[in-house]
């Protein structure tokens, strides 16, 4: 169990690259496995997470390649993957497994796919059973992974979406790419879209108009360039570094600003924080820019509705900055959390109480009291293998009056391996 002592950091004023986003990097293998020709991947996310998706498409008889620093993925259109000759594993990665869900039970034959001790106890059921509506075959235990998953023509449905979830809406489109007749998704918040600008940009027949997304198969996706931006759920930390650390200025360059992501930059603003982006631009129809963060008071907040899905991930660094700030911060509509690699709400409030933060649980979410700027104590934290709590908390120990020690940190290398790096750097 690898663990880090964070030391106490004074001001910074840094400019960094976070690396490639996860979502995307994720998608661009997926989709490039379905289309037809060669995709070509720049600034590809190299983690566990994203490793494992291009070992499980290999598997799948899909040739990919790294020359250089750039991903080659050779596609050769739908239905034309080949059956594996062991079971799938996806690791850590809920988007893998649940996205090639969607992929598998509409291919010409049988396969197993499982992850590890995580994965196996996160709910699948939500994703099996629209899929199940179009047709699909699955075998499972409780609607948990391992899934045996038996390929089968499938139609379109029309359905609306029962949770927020880029996960579960992911799914339904990529089998829809493989359905007899048109199917219609109608979400009630809108959740990251990452799934269908990839498409638009491959060839789909894809439309999005408000919150209904349409797509009709039979269109060759045809494959591409992908530039795959800086992950903002990555630059998150950094962002809440730079306002919540003293005398400092932290700049992240070329980053994703989807709009169903950056949620946290709308939140910490409401709380006070000063955070500006330029350079605005569209690559592979996703916006990017340099966002700036600088040191700032915080007030308390109300976080919940519609704007969740659109900081999911980013709560556990959002709940580590609100301590930071002036009054209470209520986070609710969360429930999700409970079902992500650890339960984050509990997790979260347990250690937020064990650096002298008072902070109490809701089924749904949490209320935080903020310490108006003092810092953390000292504390062991431990983060029960997520890796997104192990960095949030490592940034809350950088404003910590001793600093901090973070138990299990390997888990960090799922998504973002130099993320420790990037912080020494910040310190020097």
């Amino acid at each position: 169990m690898k663990k880090i002592h964070v030391a106490k950091a004074a001001s910074v004023n840094r400019t960094i690259r976070v690396q490639g986003d996860k979502s995307m990097s994720h998608r661009a293998v997926i989709i490039g496995s379905l289309a037809e020709g060669v995709t070509e991947i720049t600034n590809m996310l190299e983690a566990e997470d994203t490793l494992n998706t291009v070992n499980v498409y290999r598997q799948l008889g899909v040739k990919i390649e790294k020359k250089g620093l750039k991903y080659f993925v050779s596609g050769r259109g739908l239905f034309t993957l080949r059956e594996p000759q062991k079971k799938l594993y996806t690791g850590n990665s809920g988007t893998l497994i649940r996205l090639s869900l969607g992929v598998l039970c509409a291919q010409h034959f049988s396969s197993e796919i499982t992850g590890d001790e995580q994965i196996v106890k996160r709910p699948m059921k939500r994703v099996m059973t629209p899929l199940a509506q179009m047709g699909a075959k699955f075998e499972s235990r409780n609607g948990l992974a391992p899934v045996i998953v038996h390929g089968i023509s499938l139609k379109g449905i029309t359905h609306k979406m029962s949770v927020a979830s880029a996960q579960v809406k992911s799914a339904i489109l990529l089998a829809a790419l493989h359905a007899n007749g048109a199917t219609e998704i109608t979400e009630g918040h809108k959740s990251r879209d990452h799934t269908e600008r990839m498409l638009k940009h491959f060839g789909a027949d894809i439309r999005v108009k408000a919150k209904t997304i349409r797509l009709v198969p039979g269109k060759k996706l045809q494959g591409s360039k992908v530039f795959v931006p800086g992950d903002i759920s990555s630059a998150a930390y950094f962002i809440a570094a730079g306002v919540i650390l003293k005398n400092s200025k932290i700049t992240m360059k070329d980053t994703g600003l989807n709009p169903t992501r950056t949620g946290i930059i709308d939140v910490l603003k409401k709380m006070g924080a000063k955070i500006s982006v330029k350079g605005l631009k569209e690559r592979n129809c996703e916006p990017i820019g340099d966002i700036t963060a600088v040191s700032s008071k915080l007030k308390g907040t109300l976080i919940r509705g519609a704007i969740i899905p659109r900081l999911i991930d980013e709560i556990p660094v959002i709940a580590v900055a609100a301590a930071f700030a002036k009054g209470k911060t209520t986070i609710r509509d969360a429930g999700e959390l409970r079902v992500k690699e650890t339960d984050r709400i509990a997790v979260m409030v347990k250690n937020l109480r064990r650096v002298g933060v008072r902070a109490d649980e809701f089924p749904d979410g949490m209320v935080i009291h903020g310490l108006n700027g003092a810092p953390f104590k000292y504390a062991d934290i431990d983060s029960f293998g997520d890796h997104r709590v192990a960095m949030a908390f490592t940034i809350g120990g950088l404003a910590g009056e001793n600093g901090m020690l973070v138990k299990d940190t390997a888990c960090v290398n799922t998504s973002f391996p130099d993320f420790f790096r990037i912080v020494e750097g910040m310190k020097k």
